[in-house]
């Protein structure tokens, strides 16, 4: 965790911080399989922190899966056919009626959460005021992600089916790498802890820095990280660049809000090929290739 995305919003007292020790905690309950720790950790993670959502199916699946949060990347699948459809057949029904049941007691904890913030406010207001506005993008103050300068551009007709396909857009990705790496959830978990980095409406530097930290857990990753170095490049661009053109922008006048978004797509893009990468290293483990054999991506 001494990763400098991490450091500098902790040193800044950005909120960010109790984001990124929430999404710890509550994986850490997932792994230890202790429920209902687990599950409000969770909900109040989505609470504070809407877009967090992202990783509730996995999450669910880490409490559900036997076999969780061990690390089965390399051998996703152990055993015959014939061994995997009788293990299944038994398995898979008593898991979906617990990942329901569990589903259930987390929109419990939910809104037993939103309940509380009616009753500290004394209405409802609350919820447009927070969770609304991660939706609406109501503040386009500028940030490190992708959505302030866009839709400050925007025109205002255009605006209700952007923010739609904006907010929709990280939702796609969960069935997929939830149903590839159904054999290890955690790791799906994680892919999904750097798209939400990504897409986000408001994130932050802590977003993409736990991302990274995380990387740690899966070893067996390393030898098959394809771009390292472009990777770590661009990520030092962007970090140089980000306060450089605020400051000429924000505080000197002498430059455009053109720098500073152009530094916040290089930042985006590192971490595209962060998650681009953590995706094939983790299919790209799984193969057994002899000497003189190699893997190629058609």
């Amino acid at each position: 965790m001494l990763n400098p995305y991490n450091i500098l919003p902790t040193l800044a007292r950005s909120t960010s911080t109790i984001d990124s020790a929430l999404t710890v905690l509550a994986l850490l309950f997932a792994c230890q399989k202790r429920t209902g720790p687990a599950l409000v950790a969770l909900a109040a993670l989505v609470h504070v922190s809407l877009p967090s959502v992202l990783i509730a199916v996995p999450f669910i699946m880490i409490l559900t899966d036997a076999h969780a949060p061990a690390s089965t990347l390399a051998n996703p699948g152990p055993g015959s056919k014939k061994e995997k459809d009788d293990v299944n057949g038994t398995q898979n029904q008593h898991s979906q009626w617990k990942a329901v049941l569990m589903g259930a007691e987390w929109a419990l904890y939910m809104g037993v959460l939103a309940f509380s913030g009616h009753l500290a406010t004394g209405s409802w207001n609350w919820v447009w005021r927070s969770w609304g506005a991660v939706v609406t993008m109501s503040d386009a103050t500028p940030n490190c992600g992708l959505w302030w300068y866009f839709f400050t551009e925007m025109f205002d007709h255009y605006r209700p089916f952007f923010l739609f396909a904006f907010s929709a857009h990280p939702l796609i990705y969960i069935a997929p790498i939830c149903m590839k790496f159904r054999h290890d959830p955690f790791y799906a978990a994680y892919l999904l802890l750097g798209i939400n980095a990504m897409l986000k409406s408001y994130p932050t530097l802590a977003d993409a820095g736990l991302f990274i930290s995380l990387m740690s857990l899966f070893p067996e990753t390393f030898p098959y990280v394809r771009h390292p170095l472009p990777t770590f490049l661009l990520h030092l661009h962007s970090a140089l660049l980000m306060p450089l053109a605020s400051h000429l922008w924000l505080s000197q006048g002498t430059g455009n809000a053109n720098f500073l978004y152009a530094a916040t797509l290089v930042f985006g893009l590192a971490n595209l090929a962060m998650v681009v990468d953590a995706v094939w290293a983790g299919l790209r483990v799984a193969f057994v290739t002899e000497e003189g054999e190699e893997v190629v991506q058609l």
